[in-house]
């Protein structure tokens, strides 16, 4: 499967882009990058060192360094200063291709023979970038898989999830985009919790491990359960589909006001004449994305 990858690492992101990166079922053809959880000069320097930890060759661009209309609000209280806190890793050694994430979105799409996935894991802002300025290219985009939102309630704000918080207007522009969109959001990530046992194990297992087991450790975003890792769903997702239960719903966002950035689910298919604009993921089974995870972690370098 080609994918392009949105991101903004961030510890969750981090274990995304480690098992994507890592599973051959997968052809990464692009990393870009965009400010969220910390700045997006932060989240860059984390891609590449990711990149280069799994000695890949992946192309990364810098992305959008703030949202299109709204302040910008960064994450950094969960993910620490770096974005990735809790491990060193060795000095970088490459850097960004000149092109902007959106040029960069575009050269691979109209170069690409077949459909790419896009997978977004940050703020939707460079979705909207590209969007508006390569409407053309919709044709080359087979899905889309965004980490965000949820059915009811939300971690930024006690409507809003973070990444749709935090452009709340480019994800009204891809939920306007007409393209297959699965939206990944709290009402699964929040119930796929790893605790500290699982830490540790996968921690003892190789260096990939070792790595990603001191980040979660160093994750802020703790509940009693543990520590949700809310972006490897997207890939949990594209690979095992029957770990989740699923809505194809329409999904209406909140661009101003104290809601905003919410996600307005008519999960009762009351106000649309049976249209609807996403999928959204509704269940989980919790111990079966932990063992592929684990497993996922196992198998890396």
């Amino acid at each position: 499967m080609n994918v392009i990858i949105d991101s903004d690492p961030g510890i969750d992101d981090a274990v995304a882009l480690s098992v994507i990166l890592n599973n051959p079922a997968f052809h990464v053809k692009l990393i870009t990058t965009v400010a969220g959880n910390v700045t997006v000069d932060k989240t860059t320097k984390n891609a590449l060192r990711l990149v280069e930890f799994f000695n890949m060759q992946t192309p990364v661009a810098t992305g959008a360094s703030q949202p299109l209309i709204k302040a910008f609000e960064d994450a950094a209280r969960i993910h620490g200063e770096s974005g990735m806190e809790g491990y060193i890793f060795p000095a970088i050694q490459s850097s960004p291709i000149k092109q902007t994430a959106a040029e960069a979105w575009h050269n691979v799409l109209v170069q690409s023979d077949e459909k790419v996935t896009l997978v977004l894991t940050g703020s939707y802002t460079n979705f909207a970038l590209w969007f508006r300025q390569y409407p053309q290219d919709l044709a080359k985009i087979d899905r889309v898989l965004a980490m965000g939102g949820s059915i009811c309630g939300g971690n930024m704000t006690s409507a809003a999830e973070f990444n749709v918080f935090t452009d709340p207007d480019a994800a009204k522009i891809l939920l306007s985009a007409r393209l297959p969109i699965t939206m990944v959001g709290l009402d699964v990530t929040l119930k796929a919790m790893v605790n500290q046992d699982w830490i540790h194990h996968i921690g003892a297992m190789n260096r990939s491990g070792k790595m990603l087991a001191a980040l979660i450790s160093h994750y802020n975003d703790i509940h009693a359960e543990g520590w949700p890792i809310h972006d490897a769903n997207t890939i949990g997702y594209l690979c095992h589909p029957e770990f989740y239960q699923t809505k194809d719903v329409w999904v209406d966002i909140v661009t101003e006001g104290p809601a905003i950035g919410e996600t307005v689910v008519d999960i009762r298919a009351a106000y649309h004449q049976g249209r609807t604009n996403a999928t959204v993921l509704t269940d989980i089974d919790a111990a079966r994305f932990r063992d592929w995870l684990q497993d996922q972690i196992a198998k890396m370098p």
